[in-house]
């Protein structure tokens, strides 16, 4: 949008307030407040954590900070998908968890000790890669298969995923006598593929995982605006029945949604498996929830049919300033799930709501 456009869209709002009447008035500033509440919340939080502790907004945290939402970025984009077309899924943070496990199998080492594989070389990176986005889309086909074919709803569909793919991670890291021991001692190839970096801020090293994340977000933000799949995605999230009349196959649409979704988990568990260097059966664990509530807290949104890649960014930003916000306040890391947890409540209920006014 041009600045003259962003100027009269300003003028445009401004009109239109002061052509409402008192009452009016009021309830305009009454939904301002409540729809914008968590932003609202957020900006008092920060302002209350730099008072407590100066180093929040430090060029380490900063960094850290953008370092954290960038590994997350690839599982919530995958995510907003199933969201836009009025589903979830329960499985994301157990495919990443495989995925994550599947890659430092395939990269430790040659001079680790416990390596699982130790017959094998150190697998060429740009076989890994592909290896694990399959892995996790044929996750995705088949969630995305029983929801089109089934109609059974993507919570159930997942959750039995979930369940099932747990089951696969748990028995993959006990192969050859592993018996579900840390996989770690990484090959420095990978580990500075992903963790390295080629440039630095203030002497502060940026992660190249960063960069893949803005590779990603340019990709996702291409397929779901400029693509007639990504059309379909949003016609089919808005309503199903006409878009089945308009000539979008809607099975194929929903199927392709949750391809391309478990596509990003498996993305996910390439970065995570090198971030962490050390992973184990619960590598991935709860990782849909820091999704869901970032994509929610970003605009997606769960009657289907809206959300921008953009706002899932935002989302994942936002929902990590709040975790680091709440380590930099030393709350206790129990009591952090509640306040996840009331956050994903607040943030659909807030979507909802204007859901229903505008209905």
């Amino acid at each position: 949008m041009s600045r003259l456009n962003i100027f009269a869209a300003i003028q445009g709002k401004i009109d239109y307030y002061k052509n409402l009447d008192a009452k009016d008035k009021k309830t305009y500033w009454k939904e301002t407040l409540i729809n914008n509440a968590l932003y609202i919340l957020l900006i008092i939080a920060i302002i209350y954590t730099y008072s407590q502790n100066h180093k929040f907004l430090s060029g380490n945290s900063i960094v850290n900070i953008i370092s954290l939402s960038a590994a997350n970025i690839p599982i919530a984009c995958g995510i907003a998908g199933c969201i836009v077309l009025t589903g979830t899924d329960l499985s994301a943070g157990r495919v990443v968890g495989l995925t994550a496990c599947i890659s430092a199998s395939l990269l430790q080492s040659l001079s680790y000790a416990t390596r699982m594989f130790p017959g094998l070389p150190v697998m060429p990176i740009w076989v890994v890669i592909p290896l694990v986005m399959v892995v996790g889309g044929v996750v995705g086909w088949v969630n995305g298969f029983f929801v089109a074919k089934f109609k059974l709803h993507p919570f159930i569909v997942t959750l039995a995923t979930q369940l099932i793919v747990y089951g696969a991670l748990l028995m993959y890291v006990m192969i050859n006598g592993n018996n579900g021991q840390p996989l770690s001692g990484l090959d420095d190839s990978f580990k500075k593929f992903v963790t390295g970096s080629v440039l630095s801020i203030g002497g502060i090293p940026i992660p190249n995982y960063v960069w893949y994340a803005i590779i990603i977000i340019i990709v996702m933000w291409f397929i779901w605006n400029k693509t007639a799949f990504g059309k379909n995605m949003f016609a089919v999230g808005s309503n199903p029945e006409a878009a089945n009349v308009s000539g979008v196959n809607v099975n194929k649409t929903i199927i392709m949604v949750h391809t391309l979704a478990g596509m990003m988990y498996g993305l996910t568990g390439f970065i995570e498996s090198a971030r962490i260097g050390s992973n184990t059966a619960n590598t991935g664990l709860n990782y849909e929830c820091d999704a869901i509530a970032a994509c929610v807290i970003g605009g997606v949104s769960f009657v289907g049919g809206t959300g921008k890649i953009s706002g899932v960014v935002m989302g994942v930003f936002l929902l990590r300033i709040i975790f680091v916000a709440l380590n930099f306040l030393s709350i206790n890391q129990n009591l952090q799930y509640i306040i996840k947890g009331l956050i994903i409540l607040v943030a659909c209920s807030i979507d909802m709501r204007k859901y229903l006014v505008r209905k």
